[in-house]
């Protein structure tokens, strides 16, 4: 594939609003989850929740899209500069020519949980104010920040578990070079609510503790909360050589269970393997996997087991969701702004709360943070129903290095 360059992006979540809180916090190996206590919830968990979402005030013309999660998009669009190089952008290449491409799993799910809760008595009718389109539609966030940019190029949700703004990637990248748009911003959203909460309690998924992933003591997921954007756009001659640059991208389908990854990490597999031949490179290359990383049994496990078939066992990894908790929809977004900024600044972030490795699992995963020269970074996104995502990340020297020594 031509590579794409990430010419801005941003990441809010537990951990920070924005690039710098969000590399202090990893470098400092902060931890940010909490004891839940969130709305109604009455459950033995932790989470990581975006402090302040309430007090947003939505953009003027966009309260018919206020909702927890386009909030959060918002304010997730209002960090690094982010929104202003969007309207940059809109100035080089035309409304028309800028696509919007969002990852999410609920959407805004959570008011349409409250106004249950006010239905009329007699009637049972929900609220006046309940814009289901506008709200908890999948599209919903998409279509806000479709709306709160003027954008009139073509507007795509995906929701394929907690692989949704992985995959975004690789739709832009489809629309890109079909000539059909110049530019994308591409991201993902995902906010808490009580279904996810409450179901993931139910698939016996949540953990009681802050999440350990790849912990000899794993035992579940921590949900979070998260919003992160890039703007997509074809590198120029003179790129800075500090980019980031989109090198590769693997997608695969294993369909093995609705919610259980394959035991032997075949859909993962497929997916890493075919971003490296995306990317013209092998599995030498790649510096740092960040990986998918949920902290339950059996995903861990067959991560691991996908990750060794194509690694090996010396490719140094982590999983950044014990720092963020896992953010479902927004997760590969989320970890895709991670990986820039441990490439940006030479450093592989490592397991936040996991105490002990699992040695079972044979990967070389980094307990602490490690001061290292990156060329390639791998971050790994797989969703339920084996919908999984692999990203190829590198710097703009770096892929000049490599075609001059091709």
């Amino acid at each position: 594939m031509k590579p794409l360059l990430l010419s801005h992006y941003t990441a809010t979540s537990c951990i920070g609003r924005g690039l710098q809180q969000t590399l202090d916090a990893l470098r400092q190996a902060r931890l940010a989850l909490k004891p839940c206590d969130f709305e109604t919830v009455d459950l033995p968990t932790y989470i990581g929740e975006v402090e302040g979402l309430d007090d947003v005030v939505m953009a003027a013309g966009m309260a018919d899209y206020n909702c927890r999660n386009n909030r959060l998009a918002q304010l997730g669009l209002e960090q690094d500069g982010f929104a202003e190089a969007v309207n940059v952008a809109v100035e080089k290449y035309g409304r028309d020519r800028i696509g919007v491409f969002m990852g999410t799993s609920t959407s805004g799910i959570l008011e349409t949980e409250q106004a249950f809760r006010e239905r009329d008595p007699v009637t049972g009718a929900l609220p006046a104010g309940l814009f289901y389109s506008k709200k908890q539609n999948t599209y919903s966030v998409a279509d806000f920040t479709r709306q709160y940019f003027k954008l009139t190029g073509p507007a795509v949700a995906v929701s394929s578990a907690c692989s949704s703004s992985a995959k975004v990637f690789s739709v832009a990248r489809r629309m890109i070079e079909a000539g059909l748009i110049d530019a994308a911003v591409v991201g993902g959203v995902d906010t808490l609510c009580l279904t996810t909460l409450y179901g993931f309690t139910s698939l016996g998924l949540l953990s009681t503790q802050a999440c350990r992933p790849y912990d000899t003591e794993r035992d579940g997921i921590s949900i979070g909360e998260a919003a992160a954007f890039a703007l997509l756009e074809r590198p120029t001659s003179n790129v800075d050589a500090h980019a980031i640059m989109l090198l590769g991208i693997g997608e695969s389908s294993d369909a093995y269970h609705m919610s259980s990854p394959h035991p032997e990490g075949l859909g993962a597999r497929m997916a890493m393997q075919q971003a490296l031949q995306t990317a013209g490179l092998n599995p030498s290359d790649i510096d740092y996997i960040n990986l998918h990383g949920t902290a339950t049994l059996s995903n861990d496990a067959a991560e691991a087991k996908g990750v060794g078939a194509v690694f090996g066992h010396n490719t140094p990894c982590s999983s950044t969701k014990g720092a963020t908790g896992h953010t479902l929809g927004a997760a590969g977004a989320v970890e895709a702004v991670i990986c820039a900024l441990a490439l940006q600044n030479s450093f592989i972030p490592g397991g936040i709360n996991t105490h002990e490795a699992d040695p079972l699992l044979q990967l070389n995963y980094q307990l602490q943070n490690r001061d290292q020269v990156l060329t390639h970074v791998m971050s790994n996104s797989f969703g339920f129903g084996g919908t999984n995502c692999s990203l190829i990340f590198g710097l703009a020297q770096n892929l000049k290095q490599d075609k001059e020594s091709s």
